[in-house]
């Protein structure tokens, strides 16, 4: 299944779905982010990003890994070093990601601020 039809990027088992429920991931973009400008250790991460936990991120980088778009590197010393580094496949998210965080920045007061005005309620389909 190639997914290149209409509706066929929507569906359960399209490739295009899989990655964006990836990346849809509430700690991947910020995760991605992180290691835009180079490897960087898993400590380093939990301070660079902050409100995560080490072991969600632990598993973010597992599952980043798996789908290759982080590479883990373990150095072979005492005490043992371990990196994260996007792989090239990793990096071609960065500039979405750029231009997302950019959105962010431009609308988040607005998005803010609909959220305060409590806006009417969504209606629920019938």
């Amino acid at each position: 299944m190639s997914g290149s039809g209409p509706c066929g990027f929507f569906l359960a088992d399209c490739p295009g779905r899989l990655a964006v429920e990836l990346i849809a991931d509430k700690w991947t973009v910020v995760v991605l982010a992180g290691l835009s400008e180079g490897p960087v250790r898993h400590g380093e991460l939990v301070e660079l990003i902050g409100g995560i936990s080490r072991k969600v991120l632990t598993q973010t980088l597992r599952r980043l890994e798996a789908h290759g778009l982080v590479r883990r590197h373990a150095y072979a010393e005492a005490p043992p070093r371990v990196e994260y580094e996007l792989t090239p496949l990793g990096a071609t998210l960065i500039e979405p990601i750029h231009v997302l965080t950019e959105w962010a920045r431009e609308h988040g007061d607005a998005v803010l601020d609909a959220l305060d005005a409590g806006s009417a309620p969504i209606a629920q389909p019938g």
